[in-house]
């Protein structure tokens, strides 16, 4: 009896449904059931029913137990991944770890950059890949204002002008280039499940994508207002999800073990005034008000683990300095490897 009160006591450990059953089925059998007040199982605030009344509860027989806990070794995680322009490569570093413990989110969700790399990792491409492609474009800052690039001309090739237009920039070049490296289209094509955000402009709320054309919902959820035309959708103009769900964790929450959020919207980093342009002007406004929108969020519901890579300096269009995005993420990446390891999720 012993061996098997220690076994259950494992079992509800790893196991927070069944605690959430027990208390819900604590009155029904109280009349015939030893309630222990100092159990270790779940401590000296609430009682635990025995182990007879657990079994009975639980309708299982201690061979079904341990096939339960077999199959929970490994959590379900949910990953969401936030908006933020060039901060956004960030969520390159988080992906790399799910790539070294051999493992993957059950649903990944995204808005605006975070759809885009999102997407990628969904669609099949490891970090290093998508680390790969950005790199590949990455030489140079675009200034909308002015169209020069500082270094090169191959991210403006990527991201044109459009002055004159609805939007400064055409993110057209920038999609097909996206989907050049993935025979992907549809999210029915994906590997892991996947959901992206964007707004409607007319009503303001947000619209999940999570099925059909894959780079038609990537290019409504990336549509910065003033920087890229809204995309039509149905009867929707569609913006950037930023707007009105910068970090879609709520999406995840409730349906998967564990829920991880990643922040790249910039919040906590002091606005440098130094030489802005009408991007840094335009997309530092938009980042206070998704800053605001997410401590909302937080206060209201918070996922399991929260992480904010580090940002500092970085504007909207600095995609040459991916290396240095990626050296400020690695304590977040190193804080993601260490809680993984405390849910079960370890080395291969």
């Amino acid at each position: 009896m012993l061996a098997l009160e220690s076994f259950c006591a494992r079992f509800m450990r790893g196991n927070r449904r069944a605690v959430t059953l027990l208390q819900a089925s604590r009155n029904a059998v109280r009349a015939s059931v030893y309630i222990s007040p100092y159990s270790p199982v779940i401590g000296e605030s609430m009682k635990v029913l025995s182990v007879p009344a657990l079994l009975l509860i639980l309708g299982a027989t201690p061979a079904s137990l341990a096939a339960e806990t077999s199959d929970r070794d490994a959590p379900t995680l949910g990953l969401a991944l936030g908006s933020g322009g060039a901060s956004g490569l960030a969520h390159i570093a988080i992906l790399e770890i799910f790539d070294e413990l051999g493992t993957t989110p059950d649903r990944i969700t995204g808005t605006s950059i975070g759809a885009v790399i999102g997407a990628l990792y969904a669609a099949g491409l490891d970090a290093d890949a998508i680390l790969d492609l950005f790199d590949d474009f990455a030489g140079s800052e675009l200034d909308a204002l002015t169209g020069l690039a500082r270094s090169s001309l191959r991210l403006r090739d990527l991201i044109p002008l459009r002055l004159g237009h609805d939007a400064l920039l055409d993110s057209s070049e920038f999609l097909r280039f996206l989907s050049e490296h993935t025979e992907a289209r549809d999210f029915d094509d994906l590997r892991i499940p996947l959901a992206v955000v964007a707004t409607d402009f007319r009503t303001g709320e947000s619209v999940v994508m999570d099925e059909g054309d894959l780079f038609e919902a990537i290019e409504a959820s990336m549509a910065v207002p003033g920087l890229f035309a809204p995309v039509q959708r149905d009867d929707r103009y569609l913006i950037d999800g930023g707007a009105s769900n910068p970090l879609p964790y709520d999406l995840l929450q409730g349906h998967y073990d564990y829920v991880i959020a990643v922040d790249v919207s910039g919040q906590g980093e002091p606005n440098d005034t130094d030489d802005l342009g009408i991007t840094d002007l335009l997309f530092e406004s938009f980042s206070i008000m998704q800053g605001s929108i997410i401590r909302q969020m937080k206060r209201h519901d918070p996922p399991d683990l929260y992480l904010v890579p580090a940002t500092e300096g970085v504007r909207l269009l600095h995609f040459n300095r991916i290396e240095e995005i990626m050296d400020q993420a690695q304590p977040v990446a190193n804080e993601l490897r260490e809680q993984l390891a405390t849910w079960g999720v370890d080395d291969p």
